[in-house]
């Protein structure tokens, strides 16, 4: 990498291929209880490395949430514009319409989105009845991270790592380069969220690629020492790397989440 790099250039998105997704409870499905469930993709990526999930949860009966993060699915640059705090809001947002339209909910995500599905469960834990996070990213070992706060100065972007997937011929569809002004605002987010690990309560799976690119052994660890959650579990997918939502493990992933859902929300019956 020659500094400074300018970021890559890319095509852009067909804008429907990294659309939110917003569908109504079908509680004939579920019991005769409307279960909602917030799903929320991760940094750079874009819904299609969710959509799969999402619909097999909709087929289930669930009410999904989907949000488009801001400055996601669009050109890099407009990531270095917004920050951690306006992708709080967003998922916020939608834990609010799942919450009044709902009997109860459950927050999944990948990568930052299964952060924000920690932030949510640390600040409104009242409001979910689980999480579900996929290779959730806390805390990382890269040295350079601590050279964000000067570096997002002087250079817009490094390169990207999108694509971490084992399985051939899959695309997640995230921007092939890292805005460092975004990156920096969600490592400090992340450093708040890890004091606030143990306000969280809520019954919490945590799907973890034993081989993974992206995300190193450090959020594991952190998730693991910081929850409070007495109902916690983690689960490590062997045939997946860092975006298992598209990857070998995906039925895996689909079928034992809905299966959590279903017990979590069952708790709240009568």
């Amino acid at each position: 990498m020659k500094i400074p790099f300018r970021g890559a250039e890319a095509a852009p998105f067909d804008p429907t291929l990294v659309a939110p997704m917003s569908t109504a409870a079908k509680p004939e499905l579920t019991g005769g209880r409307r279960i909602g469930v917030l799903v929320q993709h991760g940094f750079t990526g874009s819904p299609a490395s969710m959509r799969p999930w999402a619909e097999d949860l909709a087929a289930r009966g669930y009410a999904v949430e989907m949000p488009l993060l801001p400055g996601h699915g669009t050109r890099w640059q407009d990531m270095n514009k917004v920050s951690w705090a306006d992708w709080v809001a967003t998922v916020e947002g939608a834990l609010d319409k799942l919450v009044a339209e709902n009997d109860a909910v459950v927050a999944v995500g990948l990568s930052m989105g299964g952060a924000l599905c920690l932030r949510l469960a640390a600040d409104h834990g009242e409001d979910l009845a689980g999480v579900v996070i996929v290779n959730a990213a806390v805390d990382t070992m890269r040295k350079d991270v601590k050279l964000l706060p000067v570096l997002k100065h002087v250079v817009p972007a490094f390169p990207g790592i999108r694509n971490d997937i084992k399985k051939p011929g899959m695309d997640e569809l995230a921007y092939p380069s890292v805005p460092l002004k975004a990156a920096a605002s969600m490592f400090a987010g992340y450093a708040e969220l890890r004091r606030d690990l143990p306000k969280i309560t809520v019954p919490v799976l945590f799907f973890r690629s034993a081989v993974d690119h992206v995300v190193d052994i450090s959020s594991s660890r952190a998730i693991n020492a910081g929850l409070s959650s007495k109902d916690f579990e983690e689960r490590v997918l062997e045939d997946s790397y860092h975006v298992a939502t598209i990857d070998n493990d995906a039925p895996r992933i689909f079928s034992e989440s809905a299966e959590f859902i279903e017990r979590v929300t069952a708790a709240g019956r009568g």
